[in-house]
């Protein structure tokens, strides 16, 4: 197995690293020793070093996939790779081909020239019997890739880090021209992988048991008995292995390479120094089995800054800024679009511009709020409210940002509506209902909270004096006299929102209907936040509405409602969430999809289901509570898992559901560092409302008016001015993870710095 040459000059380790098959006491030594040299050298901190198990696990696994290649190298008389040459010299040109494989002779050499005894371009001329070296280096290149990919290999990826080839030449070029060589070398139906390209072969052990190198090898044993006698050869080790990556006791497990009991901190992913920890790969599990559907950016996406407004309270604040009546987008003052734009600002949020619901406006005031307007999340319909000035003053704010390159951003709320909403009036067949109501303690005796008088819309009265919170509302047709009862929004988590319906997403009219007011908003605005995305997967949507028979209910009630899986796919057969990216894609393409998705799912969301950005929250949350080593960690699994999540992360300080950016971070170095992060990470920064003038009042949904009457911060103005917005100018050099690169900071004595990030 090839080693880095960082690595060997760094432990001294000039031999050859053989599978244990081959002279296998020489294999054993020879992992021992490069083990030993690696915790001598290393000295103690947060991870342990690869025992010499280890090593030999990946040296079979390395030796299996050459195993599984040379069953398939040769065809019609042509080994592959001499095609895969001849391709990638037509369609990248010699120049970039010779530099790719230089590159790698050059950072994995052999031990003969890692040791000076042959020249890197003599060793690419020459053959081994049949073999041109040539090919040989194309072969580990692939390899390269491959391990880089592995979560269990990456671990210790500082034996085989890919960025150094990256950085030397066009590696990621040839790699994706080889894998389409690759392509056509197809597994046969009869031998069990039917179907597969050999690529996806090679990947498959790494899908199986991606946190271990023991199921790897398992796998490798069961699948390709072609190789059964390198895991075969391992014996009572394999046992071992699995022990230690269970946590089984150290004197147990690692009674084999006992040498190697000291810590040290490898390298991950692409980057530099610092693996994954023990938990590995946290938020990642299953998705390696999930199809790589990525949305293609459009060329100013990766260069989006996003600045968050609360649009009545902004209205207000910028009415109070300029001495003048400012109620409608269409009069916002160009001189403060105009600032938007030198502060390096190139997308602008507009929190609440649709139709709000009346009743959610009378259900606050009942409540005890009087000044409260409806909530931005409880809407009527999809239309520019017409005290914003309705769709004329949008599309002339939209123009005047666009002029100076700033895009708007609206939010669509998929999963419900108000409940006195257009939809709830015209279509109730789209929201979840029933025919009575779900406990008899329930009662609506309250007023009618609908404006058409086709309809009556009552609230369960126990809300208003907050002694219960009903999941359903009724609804009575005026004309016939029916009456069903609708349930609120709910995620579960808490109480329901008692102003919203919930839609109905097994219904497949409400999953078009929905599609085409998404199509609609997209005609508006090129940036979408989805609210709450993640309750609408379908394995929320199952588990909240429709759950399994037997399995218990999320929501009160919803028991009854028990679904067997198979009905439950046939009415809900595909992820709403990718048809609504595939017909974006093609009806509305120049349009950003920014998902509002929790509960471990953000790499499933921009993944597989297409989504271009997705929260972040573990930024905010982490960096807030100085949790250095907790976010690089996460920062190391997304690298090792798949880089590409990376840059598609939206990255904040604060948001509207949370405190204000002042009140978590201050206004002094902490903050001014966390900022300075998230403008130099890869990914989407996002600024709150009033962060940049250290505004301290979270602002309510419901909110005309800021309630306090703060003064902006002028030092913390300038200061943003001197040390952050040069930053969001020059996003893209920070934006893309593909020549991203995390280190570790080694102190005197020997352990990492977590709170460098460098």
């Amino acid at each position: 197995m090839p080693v880095a040459r960082l690595a060997r000059e760094r432990y001294g380790f000039d031999e050859p690293l053989l599978p244990p098959t081959e002279q296998p006491a020489m294999a054993a030594r020879g992992a021992r020793r490069l083990a030993r040299r690696m915790a001598e050298r290393r000295g103690r901190s947060a991870a342990p070093p690869p025992r010499a198990g280890q090593v030999q696990a990946m040296t079979a696994i390395h030796e299996a996939m050459h195993r599984v290649i040379d069953q398939h190298r040769d065809r019609d008389g042509t080994s592959i790779f001499d095609e895969a040459l001849r391709a990638l010299g037509r369609d990248l040109g010699p120049d970039a081909l010779n530099e790719a494989l230089r590159a790698h002779a050059v950072e994995f050499p052999v031990a003969s020239v890692f040791r000076g005894e042959v020249e890197v371009d003599g060793y690419l001329a020459a053959h081994t019997g049949q073999q041109p070296h040539r090919e040989v280096v194309l072969e580990e290149l692939l390899l390269l890739w491959l391990s880089n990919r592995n979560p269990a290999l990456v671990r210790h990826g500082e034996l085989f880090d890919e960025w150094p080839v990256a950085r030397a030449s066009p590696y990621a070029q040839i790699v994706e021209g080889l894998r389409r060589s690759l392509a056509s070398v197809v597994m046969p139906a009869a031998d069990g992988q039917g179907g597969q390209d050999l690529v996806a072969l090679l990947m498959a052990p790494a899908r199986a048991a991606p946190d271990s190198l023991a199921g790897q090898l398992r796998y490798i044993r069961e699948n390709w008995p072609d190789t059964a006698e390198l895991v075969d050869s391992m014996g009572p080790d394999l046992d071992r292995l699995a022990a230690l990556e269970q946590g089984a006791d150290d004197d147990d497990a690692g009674a084999a390479d006992d040498e190697t009991a000291a810590m040290a901190t490898p390298v991950t992913g692409i980057g530099g120094p610092g693996p994954p920890q023990a938990s590995a790969l946290a938020g990642f599990t299953g998705l390696d089995a999930e199809t790589e559907r990525y949305s293609l950016d459009r060329d100013w996406m990766p260069r989006l800054v996003l600045l968050a407004k609360s649009t009545y309270v902004w209205l207000d604040q910028l009415s109070r800024t300029y001495g003048r009546p400012i109620r409608t987008l269409d009069v916002i003052p160009d001189e403060e679009l105009d600032r938007l734009s030198a502060n390096g600002f190139s997308g602008l949020w507009l929190i609440g511009v649709w139709e709000r619901s009346p009743a959610s406006q009378r259900i606050k005031q009942m409540r005890g709020n009087p000044e409260a307007v409806a909530s931005a999340y409880s809407l009527m319909d999809y239309r520019i409210s017409a005290d914003l000035g309705g769709e004329e003053a949008f599309a002339a704010l939209r123009e005047r940002a666009w002029v100076r390159g700033i895009r708007l951003a609206c939010d669509m709320v998929p999963n419900h509506m108000g409940i006195d909403s257009r939809w709830v009036v015209d279509h109730p067949e789209r929201f979840i209902s029933r025919a009575d109501s779900p406990y008899p303690a329930y009662s609506f005796e309250g007023p009618n909270l609908s404006s058409d008088e086709r309809v009556g819309i009552y609230l369960e009265d126990h809300y208003l004096d907050n002694s219960d919170a009903a999941v359903v509302f009724k609804r009575v047709d005026r004309w016939s006299g029916e009456e069903r009862y609708v349930f609120h929004g709910n995620d579960g988590t808490g109480m329901p929102w008692n102003d919203t319906a919930q839609l109905d997403y097994l219904r497949a009219d409400v999953r078009e209907a929905v599609i085409q007011t998404i199509l609609a908003v997209a005609h508006r605005a090129p940036v979408i936040r989805f609210d709450a995305a993640m309750t609408l997967a379908r394995r929320h949507v199952q588990r909240l509405w429709y759950p399994l028979p037997g399995s218990g209910e999320s929501i009160p009630s919803r028991a009854d409602a028990a679904t067997e899986a198979e009905e439950f796919a046939r009415l809900m057969p595909e992820e709403f969430w990718r048809e609504v990216v595939d017909r974006v894609a093609a009806e509305a393409p120049d349009t950003l999809l920014l998902a509002e998705a929790f509960w471990l799912m953000e790499g499933y969301f921009v993944r597989t289901l297409g989504m271009h950005r997705v929260y972040n929250s573990a930024f905010m949350h982490m960096l807030r509570d100085e949790d250095n080593a907790g976010y690089r960690t996460v920062l190391r699994n997304t690298l090792a898992f798949d880089p590409e999540i990376l840059k598609r992360y939206v990255n904040f300080m604060s948001n509207p559901d949370e405190r204000s950016a002042i009140d978590q971070f201050g206004d002094g170095d902490k903050y001014f560092g966390v900022a300075t992060v998230m403008s130099t990470l890869p990914g989407l920064p996002m600024l709150g409302h009033g962060q940049i003038e250290g505004f301290a009042e979270r602002y309510g949904m419901e909110f005309r008016r800021a309630r306090l009457d703060e003064q902006p911060n002028q030092g913390l103005i300038e200061r943003h001015e001197r040390e952050i917005f040069p930053l969001l100018h020059q996003r893209s050099l920070f934006a893309d993870a593909q020549h991203f690169l995390l280190y570790d900071l080694i102190g005197e004595d020997g352990s990492v710095e977590e709170d460098v990030y460098a």
